[in-house]
């Protein structure tokens, strides 16, 4: 059966030896598409529908393409090469144990709002994916669908048009300006009393810190630039990656507090240099393992636990240091908009969402001033 070269739209009808009616339709000079009905006027009306969607600049659409072949295809196509090899096996996890065993038989043409709902609540009611992670799973979704309207695959995304289950915030813990100098106390002469510094006054993430280099170091402008991060991947070790986000690449000044910090662990580093001797591995980072290659993130989350205790703080984790560094320089008045850049933020209103348990201070001190303002009136 051939339906020749034709020009946009056109197309022949022809009765197959199995009975049915099919036509091939070509579009955009070379796309190719088969139609297939029980009578000739079922065929007929579906030439007439994609003459008009091509007609109209409207994507034909490939009605035999399930959402598990095309999902694979996004994955290795498209997210594999515009993410970090970590966030992509956190993609990868989620399509494959979750989104296609209940979407994947579905065409890519014919999903509906219906279909993801369904996904949802499913997840929901199971029980076995928190909140977060269902929010998680359906913003990957929400993405892959996105390609497939960019692709005129699709005519809109059907996961847009599907809420999620309500976050509940998790309260990032408070850690006022006295134990932050406790804490900073209790790692005074520590190997890694530079990284808490660093962590805490510049509110870096511990990847971020891990991955930093001397070379992204000026200690006579105080000066840092935050140019990669350290990531563990499962079966290939830890290994330099790109930034979280582009905002994440940003350039930092550095209190003095830190400037000494790093001064005194660079000297640190020459003697850890010289006992390793041919042992050491110079990747010029300023945070390494004691032979100079990527630290391991778990054992420096260790060592920072025993510190807590060592200072008898209460337990938190270190990303936490982070969430300490915006909530005192929001307490200090510094403006959202400068704690935005400083942690990388994409958004303000993400930095005010987080540390909105920090709200009330402000407001009480922009109540405090404007009663100055007003009282002092004639």
């Amino acid at each position: 059966m051939s339906a020749g070269r034709r020009g946009n739209g056109e197309g022949t009808i022809v009765k197959r030896a199995d009975g049915r009616w099919a036509a091939a339709i070509i579009f955009d000079g070379y796309q190719r598409k088969w139609i297939y009905g029980k009578t000739r006027r079922d065929v007929s009306d579906r030439l007439r529908k994609i003459r008009g969607d091509v007609a109209e600049g409207r994507p034909v659409m490939n009605e035999r393409l399930t959402m598990a072949e095309y999902l694979n295809r996004w994955l290795y196509e498209v997210a594999k090469q515009r993410t970090r090899p970590m966030t992509w096996r956190g993609y990868e996890h989620l399509v494959r144990l979750h989104i296609l065993p209940t979407l994947g038989r579905v065409p890519l043409a014919k999903l509906t709002p219906q279909h993801v709902h369904s996904l949802v609540t499913k997840k929901v009611r199971e029980g076995r994916l928190s909140p977060r992670t269902i929010q998680y799973m359906h913003s990957v979704l929400r993405a892959a669908l996105n390609q497939a309207v960019r692709w005129r695959m699709v005519h809109y995304n059907a996961a847009a048009m599907v809420s999620t289950p309500r976050v509940i915030r998790r309260e990032v813990p408070a850690l006022t300006p006295a134990n932050a100098r406790l804490l900073l106390d209790a790692a005074r002469g520590d190997r890694l009393e530079a990284l808490y510094s660093v962590a805490l006054a510049l509110g870096l993430r511990q990847g971020e810190a891990l991955g930093l280099k001397w070379a992204d170091i000026n200690l006579e402008t105080g000066v840092l630039r935050v140019r990669r991060a350290s990531q563990r991947v499962p079966h290939q070790g830890t290994q330099l990656v790109e930034t979280k986000t582009e905002r994440s690449r940003r350039t930092l000044v550095m209190p003095p507090i830190v400037i000494n910090a790093l001064c005194a662990h660079r000297g640190r580093q020459v003697l850890e240099r010289l006992a390793a001797g041919e042992r050491w591995v110079d990747l010029d980072l300023v945070f390494p393992s004691e032979r100079g290659t990527l630290a391991d993130g778990p054992n420096v989350t260790h060592r920072f636990h025993k510190l807590l205790k060592r200072a008898e703080l209460p337990s938190m984790r270190f990303h936490d240091l982070r969430h300490a560094c915006a909530s005192l320089l929001l307490v200090q008045g510094v403006h959202p908009r400068v704690v935005m850049e400083t942690l990388g933020h994409s958004q303000i209103s993400l930095t005010m969402n987080t540390y909105s348990h920090v709200l009330p201070a402000l407001q009480r001190e922009a109540a405090d001033r404007m009663e100055a303002v007003l009282s002092a009136m004639p």
